[in-house]
């Protein structure tokens, strides 16, 4: 008999903010944060798009990371273990210090064996890895070139030649803690190194489905009993020096491309919409329980787990199959886990990215299995595309909306390039199942299915 799974805690780490209250209430408030990407990235590409969502100035210490472990650790983890700090004080855990000189902690009120952790991630500590290869690549024809500069280079040159030595940006060291700062597990490990958690530690590396495949394993783990608590979600950072990564989405095509007015670029599922806003990160957490679990700890409850389903479409790295096929599969087969009809569905939180080809198929395949009539936004028309932490971010906004009945609005859609019900303003209704859908690069689809918790 599968057990009930609830969402006891959340932790966020976003652009809108850090903590999950002040996330939440930015989302109703429909804000969004949208800035000209750094100067400096112009130096290395022409681009296309020119705006980007960057994170606010991060104090690593705000989110109970030391110092020692910052410099062991890529931005994406420390991102992880601060969303993973508050979403386990939010679900009334003690944490308990491991030691008298330890930085680690105890679950006083957890079995650690029985506690699981699960995390998505798209391109993991990509940032360290970039640092340090730049760093091995310039620094010994750095130091011969400002050499030259200063003992051989004609007078008339050096200042044209100061200004392309400078640009040869390779950070300060090459970092001995590299192999275990790329690794795509490093944030999933950390959190159970943190918390000494010894259940099962998995990481799911499915690009922009990263979030929510972690969020539903994690479910599937504390319903069929391998777990009776999991500490779940997604993570991500894009914040190299050079714009690298940044680059790399540019020339894919994937990217806003409308970037004269920054507020009003990025558009899901309007007509106008050109690609998406590209985000420098964050991290989204939820805690998951068995119910009987959290009713004995008195838990505050946001919402109960009903559904999970993943599909793969086999048609293309970079593109969605024509059609949704596998995409309405997925959504039937996460329907059928649940034991719920379509028709059961009261809110959709869409993938919707804002490319013009993903939001088209999106919405015909919400049309054909939810109807025209289902309220349907998109969270990355706040946030931009967080990647791998997209889905965790979703599935925090579903769990919140079904808990609040509000949901926060589909930002800039002025003209609805398919005719469905998307969420213009922000208004009280009466939600008792959700979805949360996303899909990625490769081809992978998922969704998890929410209800609304009630005694």
């Amino acid at each position: 008999m599968n057990r009930r799974v609830v969402v006891t805690g959340a932790g966020v780490v976003s652009s809108l903010g850090i903590g999950v209250n002040e996330f939440w209430s930015h989302c109703l408030q429909g804000r969004s944060v949208v800035a000209s990407i750094p100067r400096s990235w112009h130096n290395y590409a022409d681009l296309r798009s020119r705006i980007w969502s960057p994170l606010p100035g991060i104090d690593s210490e705000t989110l109970r990371v030391a110092r020692a472990e910052r410099l062991q650790l890529d931005p994406v983890t420390i991102f992880a273990l601060g969303a993973a700090r508050e979403a386990i004080k939010d679900a009334c855990f003690t944490i308990t210090p491991a030691g008298e000189r330890s930085r680690n902690f105890v679950l006083s009120n957890a079995d650690s064996a029985q506690t699981g952790v699960f995390f998505g991630t798209g391109l993991g500590g990509a940032f360290t890895f970039l640092q340090n290869h730049t760093h091995h690549l310039l620094r010994n024809p750095r130091a011969v070139l400002s050499e030259y500069v200063e003992k051989k280079a004609p007078a008339e040159s050096r200042e044209m030649l100061k200004s392309v030595v400078e640009q040869l940006s390779h950070g300060i060291r090459f970092n001995p803690f590299e192999v275990s700062m790329v690794m795509p597990n490093a944030p999933a490990a950390a959190v159970g190194i943190k918390y000494g958690l010894t259940g099962p530690n998995e990481t799911f590396c499915v690009a922009c489905a990263s979030g929510t495949v972690a969020v539903g394993n994690a479910y599937r783990a504390v319903r069929d009993g391998r777990v009776e608590v999991a500490v779940s979600g997604g993570c991500e950072f894009f914040g190299d020096e050079h714009g690298h990564i940044f680059r790399s989405f540019d020339v894919s095509g994937t990217l806003v491309r409308d970037c004269d007015n920054p507020e009003t670029a990025n558009r899901p599922f309007d007509e106008k919409r050109s690609g998406f806003l590209f985000s420098q990160g964050g991290a989204a957490v939820l805690v998951l329980e068995e119910i009987e679990h959290a009713r004995r700890r008195e838990a505050a409850i946001i919402a109960e787990l009903v559904g999970f389903a993943e599909s793969f479409d086999a048609h293309s790295m970079m593109s969605l199959a024509p059609g949704g096929e596998q995409i309405e599969r997925m959504l039937y087969a996460a329907l059928a886990d649940a034991k719920l009809k379509p028709a059961d569905v009261d809110y959709v939180n869409a993938h919707g990215t804002g490319t013009r080809n993903n939001d088209e198929i999106e919405a015909q395949v919400i049309d054909r299995v939810f109807g025209k009539s289902v309220p349907v936004n998109s969270t990355k028309s706040l946030l931009g595309h967080t990647i791998g932490a997209s889905g965790a971010f979703e599935a925090i906004v579903t769990a919140l909306t079904l808990r609040d009945g509000k949901t926060h609005i589909n930002r800039n859609l002025e003209t609805p390039a398919h005719d469905l019900n998307f969420v213009r303003r922000v208004k009280d209704f009466d939600p008792e199942i959700g979805l949360s859908q996303s899909f990625a690069f490769g081809g992978h689809n998922a969704a998890v299915v929410m209800r609304r918790y009630t005694d």
